[in-house]
């Protein structure tokens, strides 16, 4: 389960019944999930649920858009703390993107395959945060090939492959192997490099 989805309000009920819809839906998919399926799973009433979150679609809500922000801090702060470099600066968003979907896969699946069952509000507040983690992608590749060191033709493009790229991680990585989730962000920075046409050292 991704800490980063827990809220000290949530209490230990309240984590243990996010935990509980994260296996769930994530096995049966939101519209096959019932609160009852969720509330067996956490070994609460379903009346607990109702009193922490007020409905389903407040859980999956919570879910997506807790793991979302997480990313979109967790990039920020990997280019605050980036060489400024462009290469690195790649480097070091893949690193995040990559290892948090490897890491937490079922949360990834669900904020990929679910985003069609929020509400219009709901959808526009993740796409928000979507459109934010691209940007950086985005502007990392685009400042790359203005420095001359990523030859890549359509950089807005380079960017989206790669952010697709990582994100489908979190639908086959296996933490129990043959590669660790070290090993495979080192191969999608090669990647990742190879897209852009990195021309720096080494190359």
């Amino acid at each position: 389960m991704d800490d980063s989805l827990y809220s000290p309000d949530d209490g230990l009920t309240g984590a243990k019944i996010l935990a509980s819809a994260v296996e769930a839906i994530a096995a049966r998919g939101y519209h096959g999930t019932s609160i009852r399926d969720i509330a067996a799973i956490a070994k609460v009433s379903s009346g607990s649920i109702y009193h922490h979150f007020g409905s389903k679609h407040d859980l999956l809500v919570t879910i997506i858009n807790r793991g979302g922000a997480a990313l979109l801090a967790a990039t920020e702060q990997a280019l605050f703390d980036a060489p400024n470099e462009p290469a690195e600066r790649l480097k070091a968003i893949v690193r995040i993107h990559v290892g948090r979907h490897a890491q937490y896969s079922k949360e990834s699946l669900i904020g990929n395959s679910e985003l069609r069952s929020l509400s219009p509000s709901a959808r526009e507040l993740v796409v928000s945060q979507r459109d934010g983690q691209q940007r950086m992608f985005d502007r990392v590749v685009i400042d790359g090939v203005e420095k001359g060191v990523f030859l890549a033709p359509d950089p807005i493009e380079a960017a989206r492959f790669i952010s697709s790229a990582c994100t489908a991680v979190a639908g086959w990585f296996n933490p129990k192997g043959p590669a660790t989730v070290d090993e495979i962000i080192e191969r999608y920075q090669r990647v990742a490099l190879n897209a852009v046409q990195y021309q720096g050292p080494g190359r």
